[in-house]
């Protein structure tokens, strides 16, 4: 079986077990090629269902964990998003697809390696509307601010206040929050109320930076 094929394979699974069921999410799932996203010694892993190590100590997310943060999210084509914890830019690169060439997604990434890696690989597959930043994404950006959405891939203490400031009114924010047991949460913001909802447990690296792990 090629990559393509278990591309299609993987999707079909994840829509079986019902955590792919919005139709942009998983053209743009079946569009993003995820092994030119990996260490080339993990390629052919590219489409198994787990985590896999990237620079830093860092890692990529499971495809399940992309498919069901990208659904909670509820992108809309020319949406700009912040993308904290952009990793190796697979997840940025999803959200590119469905958020379109009027949106913008804005990526910040503490380990200047996979930074770097993450620039490359974004150029060589073609994204237009993908920016990479090298800093700490726990204060956000908040010269790029406010954004539509906001997905944060690594997990914090608390829900870090700059980034309910850079939230548009209307917008909505996927955040693992915790130490040993993370919940997943979703954050949305109306007017001047903030309503949070737990749609899980999960496992992400700690988030560094002011108002992370440290």
């Amino acid at each position: 079986m090629n990559l393509e094929e278990r591309r299609r394979e993987l999707i079909e699974n994840l829509k079986k077990e019902g955590i792919l069921r919005k139709k942009e999410v998983v053209d743009a799932m079946s569009r993003v090629p995820r092994e030119e996203f990996v260490l080339p010694f993990y390629r052919k892993e590219a489409y198994a269902d787990y985590p896999l190590p990237a620079e830093g100590g860092q890692t990529i997310s499971a495809p399940h964990m992309v498919a069901m943060m990208t659904e909670l999210l509820d992108l809309k084509r020319g949406h700009r998003v912040l993308d904290v914890g952009t990793g190796t830019g697979y997840h940025a690169a999803v959200m590119a697809e469905i958020v379109g060439p009027e949106g913008e997604i804005y990526g910040v990434e503490m380990v200047r390696a996979l930074a770097e890696r993450a620039v490359e690989t974004i150029r060589r597959t073609g994204y237009d509307n993908i920016r990479i930043y090298v800093g700490d994404g726990s204060v956000g950006m908040p010269d790029k601010a406010p954004f539509d959405r906001i997905l944060v891939a690594c997990a914090a203490p608390d829900i870090p206040e700059p980034l309910i400031k850079q939230l548009k009114d209307g917008g909505k924010m996927v955040i693992p929050v915790g130490n040993m047991t993370q919940r997943l949460m979703l954050v949305e913001k109306s007017g001047n109320k903030i309503k949070t909802s737990f749609h899980g447990y999960c496992i992400f690296v700690p988030m560094k930076g002011r108002y992370g792990f440290g």
